[in-house]
């Protein structure tokens, strides 16, 4: 298998923290859909990373469907439960995550633009829905050890990927000191190497 990303990608991140914990080798293919050369738009035609080439050549795309083919690949380290309840509030989670990465990426993205072209409003509009998400966060958490209580589960991959990449793309959004729990949770996955072997870097 390869897997398409890159190092700042947080969907990206997601996946090879479930390809690490499911113990699934594969090749890691640097790419980006923002360089002119790049392979991507070849493989997903949404031009969007990551991108899972299968050993037949199939390719999926979107990071919540590559994470459940993972999932089910291998029955070690079930990261889903079966279908039911719980596993419906695992995918809410991850929905969150997700939409916080999305949030965070669109603000950075649009942060860069030049400052006569570049939106205040539409990157607070962001902002606004990363910190909703937060207060959502910590409050689902509660003093729970784990998104789902006592055992880790995709939940808390996909909230450490999202807090991860806030930490990386924006050190001033303060989640640690406003959800001390979220901070805590952080610091437990952090100890894990998938975790420690993926932080983003430029």
């Amino acid at each position: 298998m390869k897997l398409i990303g890159s190092h700042t990608s947080p969907f990206a991140r997601k996946v090879r923290i479930v390809l690490a914990e499911k113990k699934i080798e594969y090749e890691f293919v640097i790419d980006s859909p923002w360089l002119p050369e790049s392979k991507v738009p070849e493989l997903n035609p949404l031009g969007k990373i990551p991108v899972l080439l299968l050993d037949d050549e199939t390719a999926l795309f979107d990071s919540r469907v590559i994470v459940e083919y993972i999932d089910n690949v291998t029955p070690n380290n079930k990261l889903f439960p079966a279908p039911n309840r719980e596993r419906t509030e695992v995918k809410r989670w991850e929905a969150l995550a997700d939409g916080i990465c999305d949030a965070a990426a669109t603000a950075f993205l649009e942060g860069k633009r030049p400052k006569n072209q570049r939106s205040n409003d539409w990157i607070q509009r962001q902002r606004d829905k990363i910190t909703r998400g937060l207060d959502f966060m910590g409050g689902e958490l509660g003093e729970k050890p784990f998104c789902m209580g006592t055992h880790i589960s995709l939940a808390d991959l996909a909230t450490g990927t999202a807090l991860g990449y806030l930490a990386f793309r924006f050190p001033d959004i303060d989640w640690r000191t406003s959800h001390s729990n979220l901070g805590k949770l952080y610091d437990k996955l952090m100890l894990r190497q998938s975790f420690a072997d993926t932080a983003p870097h430029d």
